[in-house]
């Protein structure tokens, strides 16, 4: 993965100049992808993924003791500087404190329906036991294969089992005398047949010994590598290498083609133990709600310590996600987008195969106990429409028995007008700061015009 100094979600106008500026225009990506997808992916492994929403990735490494960015610390590094990393990193990378199965626990209650763990990154350290390299987990201190056991536990708790793998190699090229460098002479495996056979190797290891492979994320050259991981488990989703998956940025309009947007929850992949600026819980709400709209999957990143546990900072942050997953499930996973993705600071989805609609309030700042009135312009009710807030009966306030905590609703030439209240204590406070999710039943979308677009739909407090 790439480091980012700023992890904002890009407006359209800078999205734009910034696709300018790849080698491929993002309507030239999306062909080339689709024509991809529906060579080797699927199409019922693409719509299973396209459910799953919500995923976990892990960027771990030897140089996680370092604290530095994973793997590129090596480009443009000094001879000695290589020397070190390649030969004395593994001897002390002895993650004494690392359990799978407390990994697992937390990426169940976050609410997470897959994780992609990185196999091997673009320094060729492998997390997982290989007979093609002496540069792995398993010649290290600590000796035991955590990719074994990270699978093991994660399908115990039935989350979906995701490889990261990079064919790039920089203890190869190194071995090889060759320039250390992602994009230079004999760097990538189409121009360099012995790390294209390396890596081949590698492949067949994680795609045999290691279970039902769900999802395979292979950051750099996938021609050959994802031919191979067809072939040998032809249910695999390949997402980077076949899919569109943007990195530290949600695109700025639907996207109807499969895509994922992958992110980190600071400004590092792996591990950086100060100077640190980490998103807040509902930052990371606001993002997940904003991709699934436009239907994408949100892979969330976490780095864990070199001993083995996850920090602080994130393991809270999950946490914090994990309550208003618990709550609000239903409006990100196995979701579609509305007709429209917004109306101003309120997101839709709508449930595959129902009519039925979420708008998701994403900035409330909604008193427990107090009423709000919304117009929603894309929604049209039908007879047997209800409406509710999610997670909550629609009848009761806590200590307040006399209180009506039911929503009301009435359509009108404006829109789907709703009249409804935060009635369930989430804190202690009563002060919750997240997005309050309304579920709409028998729903039909009303077309957006100039007289009701959503820029006009103004939340009414």
């Amino acid at each position: 993965m790439r480091p980012h100094a700023r992890n904002l979600i890009i407006a359209p106008s800078t999205f734009f100049i910034l696709l300018c500026l790849c080698a491929e225009p993002l309507t030239a990506q999306i062909k080339s992808v689709n024509e991809q997808t529906a060579i080797g992916n699927k199409p019922k492994r693409v719509e299973w993924f396209r459910n799953l929403g919500f995923g976990i990735f892990i960027h771990w490494s030897v140089d996680s003791q370092l604290g530095c960015v994973i793997s590129h610390s090596l480009v443009g590094a000094d001879e000695d500087y290589c020397r070190r990393f390649f030969e004395e990193l593994p001897k002390t990378f002895n993650p004494k404190q690392f359990d799978a199965d407390d990994w697992a626990d937390l990426a169940k209650i976050s609410g997470c329906k897959y994780v992609v763990f990185t196999t091997k990154h673009h320094s060729g350290f492998c997390m997982f036991d290989t007979a093609t390299t002496p540069f792995c987990i398993t010649n290290t201190p600590f000796k035991r294969d955590v990719t074994a056991e990270l699978f093991t536990a994660l399908r115990k708790r039935g989350i979906a089992v995701g490889v990261y793998f990079s064919p790039d190699d920089f203890w190869m090229l190194h071995k090889q005398g060759i320039n250390i460098t992602r994009k230079g002479k004999g760097s990538s495996p189409l121009e360099n047949p012995e790390l294209m056979k390396h890596n081949l190797a590698q492949t067949r290891e994680l795609f045999t010994n290691y279970g039902p492979i769900d999802i395979f994320f292979i950051d750099g050259v996938a021609q050959g590598i994802r031919d191979l991981a067809w072939k040998l488990q032809p249910n695999v989703v390949i997402t980077r290498g076949a899919i569109l998956t943007p990195e530290q940025y949600v695109p700025g309009k639907t996207i109807k083609a499969p895509w994922e947007s992958c992110m980190t929850m600071g400004t590092q992949w792996q591990y950086k133990p100060t100077n640190e600026n980490y998103k807040s819980g509902g930052e990371l709400i606001r993002r997940i709600v904003e991709t699934r709209a436009k239907g994408g999957n949100f892979l969330l990143n976490i780095g864990p310590r070199p001993n083995g546990l996850i920090p602080r900072e994130q393991n809270d942050r999950m946490r914090e996600l994990g309550l208003w997953n618990f709550i609000n499930h239903n409006a990100v996973f196995g979701v579609e987008p509305w007709i429209t993705n917004r109306e101003d600071n309120i997101w839709f989805t709508k449930k595959r195969g129902e009519n039925t609609v979420y708008a998701i309030v994403t900035n409330p700042q909604w008193p427990i106990g107090k009423r709000r009135k919304f117009i929603l312009r894309s929604v049209k009710a039908g007879p047997k429409t209800t409406v509710r807030v999610l997670g909550h009966n629609n009848r009761n306030l806590e200590y307040s028995p006399k209180t009506d905590a039911s929503t009301k609703w009435k359509q009108t030439a404006a829109g789907l007008e709703i009249d409804a209240m935060r009635a369930q204590r989430i804190y202690n406070d009563r002060k919750w700061p997240n997005a309050v999710v309304l579920k709409i039943t028998d729903a039909s979308p009303i077309e957006i015009t100039e007289n009701n677009k959503p820029s006009d739909a103004k939340a009414k407090k």
